[in-house]
């Protein structure tokens, strides 16, 4: 039974928190992870899941799932934030568990969120308690954990890795809590109209956290029609999440973005921000335009000139940490220097070369004198060249024997790239 504590931390709960799913049957999208026969799902129902790591972006369901795990478990369950708890708080934590564990066999599952904030010391406090098995370690981040987590915890889990959830996810999370009567929004008698769903749905870009919010703050805020119910409309819906509905429809939305991108690819750099401004002005995120604007600074720009992949990706960066609309300064910068730029596709075309090839010749036989071998040992076919020794290049074979005379990277003749002199060695084996 609840205490009265509980309950009104329930009830006075964000409606996210309070609609939590609580099992595996009400948990919503990450298909890939929870299917009824993937691994996770059988660890779960087997009370056998190892350490693990959660990591995706913000309300995909990573916390919620940590959460069915302590309630399918007959173990102990601890939850700590990295943010706000350190190596004195693991230590406590772990003695714990160890007692528990000593005494009647149960283990602690101890459920770290943000765990990317412990640093290598709070990290490597819980490690030895992993090892033996008296805490199972599941960590919540948003962040990838192989480049932001020590290699210690991160070699000790298994990730799993969560998506942004469908629209369709997200429209799901929305019904539930319009019809829930027990911790939704079912007692309100809520009337949520198709379209203002469908601009939760698009304006809360997979996270479903934001769209329950969203629609708590309007339902709160909006006023018992004539009928008696609380309509939400798309004006409502609008004006609760923060985010302009798009003044065109999602056919439209694609063509235009259809139309930037070609414009940065056909070097018009009116059009190219006409295009961009267009989107932005109907609701489309500015980062989704800084994305693209990376992208083709690679793709279509390439290895002509560097200098747009670097530019774009610091308008990617400034975007991201200035907002709008001093954001929109550094990304039309970046539009018009990848528009104006000499243009390659040699990076994409060296992409789908060595694709194919690693698809269809399967020889992974490294030349002898490449393997990872003492310096100076040397082999039949000679020792391994050092090129700086040869003043910066010299004539070696790196290719296996089946690929050796295969050239995937051909530099075009503008901009940079034409200035390229490549050295490329075919070697006959036999000398």
């Amino acid at each position: 039974m609840e205490d009265l504590l509980t309950q009104n931390a329930k009830k006075f709960a964000p409606l996210a928190e309070r609609v939590r799913p609580s099992s595996l049957a009400e948990f919503i999208g990450q298909e890939h992870i929870v299917s009824e026969n993937s691994l996770l799902a059988r660890a779960i129902k087997a009370d056998s899941l190892g350490s693990c790591i959660f990591y995706g972006p913000p309300g995909t369901g990573k916390t919620t799932l940590a959460h069915i795990v302590a309630s399918s478990t007959s173990s102990h369950f601890v939850k700590l934030n990295a943010v706000s708890s350190g190596v004195a708080d693991a230590k406590r934590v772990i003695e714990e568990a160890r007692s528990s564990f000593l005494i009647n066999g149960k283990k602690t599952y101890l459920l770290l969120d943000e765990c990317h904030r412990w640093n290598k010391a709070q990290s490597d406090s819980v490690l030895a308690a992993i090892e033996d098995g008296c805490i199972v370690f599941i960590g919540s981040t948003t962040e990838n954990p192989y480049v932001n987590m020590t290699r210690a915890i991160v070699s000790r889990c298994r990730i799993f890795e969560f998506k942004p959830l469908t629209d369709k996810d997200v429209g799901l999370a929305l019904e539930r809590a319009v019809k829930d009567e027990h911790h939704g929004l079912g007692k309100l008698n809520v009337v949520l109209m198709p379209e203002a769903k469908a601009h939760y749905v698009w304006a809360a870009s997979g996270d479903v956290r934001t769209a329950l919010n969203a629609l708590e703050l309007a339902s709160k805020t909006t006023s018992l029609g004539k009928d008696g119910k609380i309509t939400i409309t798309k004006e409502v819906a609008e004006q609760s999440i923060q985010k302009k509905a798009m003044s065109i429809d999602e056919t439209m939305y694609f063509d235009m973005l259809s139309a930037f991108c070609k414009s940065l690819r056909g070097s018009d750099a009116d059009a190219a921000l006409y295009w961009s401004h267009r989107l932005i002005e109907a609701g489309c995120d500015p980062l989704l335009i800084a994305r693209r604007v990376v992208a083709h600074s690679s793709e279509d720009v390439g290895m002509a000139d560097s200098n747009a992949l670097l530019l774009s990706v610091s308008a990617l960066l400034a975007v991201e940490r200035m907002g709008m609309p001093e954001g929109n300064i550094p990304l039309s910068h970046a539009i018009i220097y990848v528009c104006e730029a000499e243009k390659s596709n040699s990076v994409v075309r060296a992409i789908e070369a060595v694709e194919a090839d690693v698809r269809a010749v399967k020889d992974d036989k490294v030349p002898a004198y490449l393997k990872n071998r003492p310096d100076g040992e040397k082999t039949k076919t000679g020792a391994y060249r050092y090129p700086h020794d040869y003043g910066g290049w010299v004539a070696q074979q790196y290719l296996p024997d089946l690929l050796r005379d295969k050239i995937y990277y051909v530099p075009s003749k503008n901009g940079k790239e034409a200035k390229l002199v490549r050295k490329k060695l075919i070697i006959d084996a036999k000398k």
